[in-house]
């Protein structure tokens, strides 16, 4: 095969994103908490960018380095002030060398950015294991026993259980210690806080709780350890017949038994939520209709540096010095217009969705409409991927509470008066039906299908009800008995 080298030409476009708009792009897409931060990263990194706000004295506050003021000649000054100026000093200094601590030259220029960052980091908090290890310390135990029981610490999971069997932590050639030192040291865990915690399954856990809680749990115990597999599938009556009580009786039983923790464990590693703070605020008007605002007033007003400004058009500077300004001064301004950008295009998109579910906002979720993000786009003017950023991790606070504003946006079937009906609002109608149903006879799929027809969804199959049914975490009929 021969190969040889050619020239050729070829006609294409290609699209290609300049730094400014993947700048902007990203800044449309940041949450209000989420703009906050990046604001403060470049007010730190760029030296031309900073705030603008007034001064104490209502004034902006003076552009470019400190002014430094003449010294009054010692000419003018009388003896009289001279005294009480000393006087002021010794006032001022009293105590100086026991309220301050000695200093290096450069303590204060040369800040440790890292260990800054560091100081400034929340406590991530105590985890499951440092709280057990913590107590297990305090265990009066055999040497051998302390080790076995460090071993099983390091293999409960982050709800409380042990996952792995003795068996397998036992290795007679490797550790110091005996399968019946780990035996021990587990019954010695299972003592410790919170109750439940070092149980191999949710019987164990919660017959730990029920000897360690006081009470007088012999019904209960006898229940979870022998019908534990009925209970959880709610065949009450089959408990009933071999336990030769009544189904009331199971019934205060279950009661009881719902004051245990199954995941004891997450007392103490409990996942930590997000802040979630509103972008968008709508209020209803005097007029009968909404009125939307952005909610910005902790988002800074940004402005370049004067002095800054006014070196980089300063040609006696050397050229490095004049690139590195107006390099700075550029990115401030990409910053800026991308800011104002964002909070344009966000407003616009919220007004629009505003008008398009107003219906919901005053009357629920049951009257939300299908709004696809494209429809949105084609009316402010915009591509439907501009929409999908603004809405990305923002919220919106109305009169229907705190919610994602993609919330609002989505696709429906069509309803029998001839519209159509969200998704949403067909999940809302669904909850109404089944919060409203017998429970001593709940609705099967099939019923809550015919039950949805009748309020209005036009053919919605069973399998769709099964499918929404299991996304609200609602369990079927069999498990939403009651006896």
């Amino acid at each position: 095969m021969k190969l040889d080298m050619t020239n050729q030409m070829r006609l294409e476009q290609r699209m290609k994103l300049a730094p400014r708009m993947i700048q902007s792009m990203e800044i449309l897409q940041l949450s209000t908490l989420a703009l906050l931060e990046k604001i403060e990263t470049e007010l730190n990194s760029n030296p031309v960018l900073e705030m603008d706000e007034p001064d104490e004295t209502g004034g902006m506050p003076p552009e470019g380095p400190p002014q430094i003021q003449e010294p009054i000649p010692s000419e003018t000054v009388s003896k009289r002030d001279d005294f009480s100026k000393v006087e002021d000093f010794a006032d001022d200094t009293d105590g100086y060398f026991y309220r301050t601590e000695i200093s290096r030259p450069g303590d204060y220029d040369d800040v440790d950015k890292k260990l800054e960052a560091m100081n400034n980091t929340p406590d991530t908090g105590l985890s499951l294991n440092d709280f057990l290890n913590e107590q297990w310390r305090l265990v009066d135990a055999d040497e051998k026993v302390k080790k076995a029981g460090e071993q099983i610490i390091d293999y409960i999971d982050e709800k409380g259980y042990l996952k792995v069997r003795l068996e397998q932590l036992y290795n007679k050639d490797k550790n110091d210690f005996t399968y019946e030192d780990l035996e021990q040291a587990l019954k010695l865990i299972q003592q410790l806080e919170p109750a439940g915690i070092g149980a191999r399954d949710v019987r164990e856990c919660l017959l730990i709780q029920m000897e360690q809680s006081g009470d007088n749990c012999r019904f209960e115990k006898e229940l979870v350890s022998k019908h534990l597999d009925k209970l959880l599938e709610n065949k009450l009556p089959d408990i009933a017949k071999k336990m030769n009580c009544t189904v009331e009786r199971i019934n205060e039983a279950i009661s009881r038994l719902r004051k245990f923790d199954t995941s004891p464990g997450l007392q103490i590693s409990k996942t930590k939520n997000p802040p979630i703070k509103a972008d968008v605020i709508v209020e209803s008007d005097s007029d009968g209709g909404f009125k939307v605002s952005l909610a910005d007033r902790s988002i800074p007003s940004l402005r370049i540096n004067d002095y800054y400004s006014g070196m980089a058009k300063d040609k006696k500077l050397d050229s490095k010095t004049r690139q590195f300004l107006n390099d700075n001064i550029r990115s401030a301004k990409w910053l800026m217009d991308a800011i104002t950008q964002r909070k344009h295009t966000l407003l616009k998109v919220a007004r629009t969705v505003v008008d398009s579910q107003e219906e919901f906002f005053e009357k629920g979720k049951m009257y939300l409409k299908p709004l696809p993000m494209s429809e949105v786009a084609d009316k402010i003017g915009v591509h439907v991927a501009t929409v999908s950023r603004a809405v990305a991790g923002k919220y919106i606070q109305s009169p229907q509470g705190l919610m994602p504003l993609r919330d609002l946006f989505g696709g429906g079937m069509q309803s029998s008066d001839g519209g159509s009906e969200s998704f949403e609002a067909i999940r809302a109608k669904m909850q109404q039906i089944i919060d409203s149903e017998d429970k001593s006879k709940p609705l099967s799929d099939d019923a809550i299908k015919r039950k949805l027809e009748e309020a209005g969804v036009k053919d919605i199959a069973r399998r769709t009800v099964a499918k929404y049914r299991k996304i609200m975490k609602i369990p079927t009929a069999r498990f939403r008995k009651k006896f």
